[in-house]
């Protein structure tokens, strides 16, 4: 189906019309209430997102990611039988065409692939595992988990570096950040050391970002917000962390989030942080905040890896999921309780947000992955 959209306002880098006359970018948003991935055409000139229509998915579809090549996308269903689904991107239109639906161990919470597209990770909240799978060599994940890993509770993300050496993951409950060499050749990981950094006590370690160069590894904390930078020895992959920082607005008076389930009758609003996004170049550093519905903005040093806080954005209702364009020019934001995605423009200068346009989105919007194809 196809949705009218309104013209997204102002005009915002007009000057890149003729350097991007002939690339297209996608935006895919998963619909975990709809159970469907919306498509849309981002306007690389102005920012103005276009509805193409949507693909059909599963219930509770959440995390996404894109192959190393561009050519398919993955999303993990969350609702039983917990499985993965493998789409055929169409570089021209951004149609999506289903090749596969393979089982998952688990709930996946997060699911990345390695740097040659040969392999799916996946990481169970709920589950306490995470998971290796095989990638056909017609871009379909495999349903036979090569490895599957029990972690302390609430793993959350899991991403390989660069140089897909090594594999972190952020192990909420534990308050660890796990670290694995990963052999590309077989798919299996191994622990570096002890196998894991630890984080402050509550912290609740969340999402990941990996600076451009390669030298840096950022954690965001769900349930303090505090964004921590790791240096990734490039020899072992093992971590040390360098600084942190708080990822919220100075000004935002939310006490942290708990660890185990909330008391009966306690309302109290609490520190709900989400996601986390790097520019291309690795100037900026973005983290979203759930209960204040906020991006704020931080500079990131390329030789300390030290981040400082910049500014904060209003966006969409409850924003579990947002990404970068990437020219670096525009930020995506979904949001959980939003009927809308919005588009905003990235001062280069300043790393700040500047709302151009919101969009119709579906319910219970998640996930934000942005493909271009010159």
């Amino acid at each position: 189906m196809t949705l009218s959209i309104p013209a997204a306002a102002g005009a915002f880098a007009a000057g890149l019309l003729s350097l991007t006359a002939h690339a297209a970018t996608f935006v895919y948003v998963s619909n975990a209430g709809d159970g469907n991935i919306s498509v849309y055409k981002l306007n690389a000139g102005n920012g103005a997102l276009q509805a193409l229509g949507t693909a059909p998915a599963g219930m509770a579809v959440m995390p996404m990611a894109i192959s190393p090549d561009r050519r398919y996308l993955y999303a993990s269903i969350r609702s039983k039988p917990y499985s993965v689904i493998s789409y055929l991107i169409d570089s021209k239109t951004g149609a999506l065409t289903q090749l596969g639906k393979s089982a998952l161990p688990d709930s996946m919470a997060y699911v990345s692939t390695d740097r040659n597209g040969r392999y799916l990770f996946s990481a169970s909240y709920g589950g306490d595992v995470i998971a290796v799978n095989p990638i056909g060599p017609q871009g379909v994940v495999q349903g036979e988990s090569l490895q599957i890993i029990k972690t302390g509770p609430h793993a959350h993300s899991i991403l390989p570096d660069l140089s897909n050496r090594f594999v972190y993951v952020a192990n909420l409950g534990a308050d660890k950040v796990l670290q694995f060499s990963f052999d590309e050749k077989t798919g299996r990981l191994e622990p570096i050391g002890p196998g894991y950094v630890r984080t402050q006590q509550g912290s609740g370690p969340r999402h990941p970002a990996l600076s451009p160069n390669g030298r840096f590894l950022y954690e965001i904390s769900e349930l303090m917000g505090i964004v921590t930078t790791y240096r990734i020895d490039p020899s072992s992959g093992a971590l040390t962390q360098v600084s942190s920082i708080s990822g919220l607005d100075p000004k935002l008076k939310l006490p942290n989030g708990l660890t185990g389930p909330t008391p009966a009758g306690d309302t109290t609003p609490r520190i709900w942080a989400a996601d986390m996004h790097i520019t291309p170049d690795g100037r900026f550093v973005y983290v979203s905040e759930r209960t204040s519905s906020t991006i704020s903005a931080f500079s990131a040093d390329p030789l300390t890896g030290k981040l400082d806080y910049l500014s904060t954005t209003k966006v969409e209702k409850q924003p579990r999921g947002f990404n970068i364009d990437p020219r670096g020019n525009y930020m995506v934001v979904s949001g959980e309780k939003s009927n809308k995605v919005g588009v905003y423009a990235i001062d280069r200068k300043t790393g700040g947000l500047n709302l151009l346009g919101q969009y119709p989105g579906g319910k219970g919007a998640n996930w934000v992955e942005i493909v271009e194809y010159n």
